[in-house]
């Protein structure tokens, strides 16, 4: 006989309805599922993911760095004209180097720097004077000359400097490394890309999460604007006030809890409820980390005027708030022609900012254990650009070029004051100390506390990582 009654109170239920059929037909599917998430890193076995995904963890090693500013100078500066001064180019300008260069194809004649270079600080590095401000700080700078990518298309180019591979979805950089070190600040993303009048090539694959969890993949911000309502979308909730927002929000996470109550260790309904809870908090924390009227009028003044200036003081703002990893983006760097005022304007959009930023951080006491790295995807040509589609009456530029270019990392993680790798006498490509990208994203793993060959995520049958299968830390650059 059955002992229960027609109807029966809560506590005779020996299952939900969810219970029983997860138990009964949907058993084989959960355990379909139960591998699927395995794989994916949310069941137990992944160390990055526990039931706050972004809270902070500790790298494998003490590290020097906490957190990184990559300043993505998009479209490839010309490195002869920045920071790896040429000599016999200025010598032999004008002039065929076919035959001098071992190095020189069939490109045009050798087109020397319209702009002059110098040492600065105590270690007399020299640069060029379109970064005579930034130049200031070299003496906490590592500048590495010996850069060479694979490939002299934008598009892939970009594609392996953040995400390690020019070809195939994979993670990029920022995400690997919020993965990894998590975030210090729950109410804000642990990655966020900052750029002006919209996203650059490849768009958002170069902040891709791919087969990382989503709360990995970087955050766009277009920093054309100043407001912040219209620099984050649905920052604000303009149908209820905070008070109501707290209310409903309050009631939607009892709710929550009670159903997490009867399913322990379920990390995607804690992820849930955490991402409910975190955008609420980000309404105000992102409101004033956004601001930059907060910041005294003398701070202001010395970042300077313009779109880069202010979003390089925003990625300083961000970074004291505890978010691990920006990237800060410039897009006027493909300088086929008019190189002479081109390269010199674009310069000197950051060129102060940087500065500023270099004072700030040393100030508030964060640049022993911030990192910093200026790169583009690759460098330009020592020789004039004689492309058929470009317009000689423009003037002189310079065509891609992947064989050599300069790259550099400041902050007090890296050897300050000193040069790492060269290219030829011309700088057509890197010849001495090469450092290709995976090499750049072993270090910057390194610096960060992290073995890159360690630092995996198991996808598709296989542990993948930022660098593949290849990779060097670059021990030349550390402090």
């Amino acid at each position: 006989m059955n002992p229960h009654e027609h109807q029966p109170r809560l506590a005779d239920y020996f299952l939900t309805r969810r219970d029983f059929l997860a138990r009964s037909g949907m058993g084989l599917g959960g355990l379909g599922l139960a591998t699927l998430l395995s794989q994916t890193g949310v069941l137990v076995g992944e160390p990055a993911l526990s039931t706050n995904p972004l809270a902070p963890r500790q790298p494998h090693f003490p590290a020097k760095a906490k957190r990184v500013i990559h300043f993505f100078m998009q479209v490839g500066p010309s490195q002869v004209d920045t920071f790896d001064p040429k000599p016999m180019l200025t010598k032999y300008d004008g002039k065929s180097i076919k035959g001098v260069s071992k190095h020189a194809q069939n490109e045009g004649a050798a087109f020397g720097s319209p702009f002059k270079f110098k040492p600065y600080g105590k270690s007399g590095v020299e640069v060029s004077e379109v970064f005579e401000k930034t130049a200031a700080w070299v003496d906490h700078m590592c500048v590495v000359r010996g850069m060479f990518t694979e490939t002299p298309s934008h598009e892939n180019a970009m594609l392996l400097m953040n995400c390690g591979n020019s070809r195939l979805p994979r993670p990029s950089l920022g995400s690997w490394i919020t993965y990894g070190l998590g975030s210090e600040n729950q109410n804000l993303p642990g990655y966020i890309a900052m750029m002006p009048h919209g996203r650059p090539l490849q768009g958002d694959q170069n902040w891709q999460s791919a087969f990382l969890p989503g709360i990995y993949q970087g955050n766009f911000v277009d920093t054309k604007d100043t407001q912040v309502e219209k620099l984050i979308e649905f920052i604000r909730n303009n149908a209820e006030s905070l008070p109501e927002q707290r209310r409903q929000l309050d009631l939607l996470q009892r709710l929550n809890a009670e159903h997490a109550r009867k399913r322990a260790n379920e990390s995607q309904l804690e992820a849930r409820i955490q991402s409910f809870e975190g955008a609420f908090r980000m309404q105000l924390e992102a409101s004033d980390a956004f601001d930059i009227s907060k910041e005294p009028e003398s701070v202001r003044k010395r970042y300077g005027d313009g779109v880069q200036a202010r979003q390089i003081l925003i990625a300083r703002r961000l970074l004291e708030r505890g978010v691990r990893f920006v990237q800060v983006w410039q897009a006027a760097w493909d300088h086929h022609s008019l190189i002479a005022t081109g390269l010199k304007d674009a310069a000197s959009q950051i060129d102060q900012p940087i500065a500023a930023l270099f004072q700030d951080l040393k100030e508030r006491g964060l640049l022993d254990d911030t990192l910093l790295l200026w790169a583009g995807e690759f460098g330009r040509t020592p020789v004039m650009d004689l492309n058929q589609n470009v317009d000689q009456t423009k003037g002189k530029g310079r065509d891609h070029n992947h064989r050599g270019f300069s790259a550099w990392l400041g902050g007090g993680a890296v050897k300050g004051g000193t040069t790492y790798g060269a290219t030829d006498e011309f700088g057509f490509a890197a010849v001495e100390n090469k450092v290709d990208i995976a090499d750049l994203h072993a270090t910057i793993l390194h610096l960060l506390g992290f073995d890159h060959t360690k630092l995996t995520y198991r996808h598709a049958g296989r542990d993948f990582r930022l660098t593949d299968i290849k990779g060097e830390v670059v021990k030349g650059v550390l402090a």
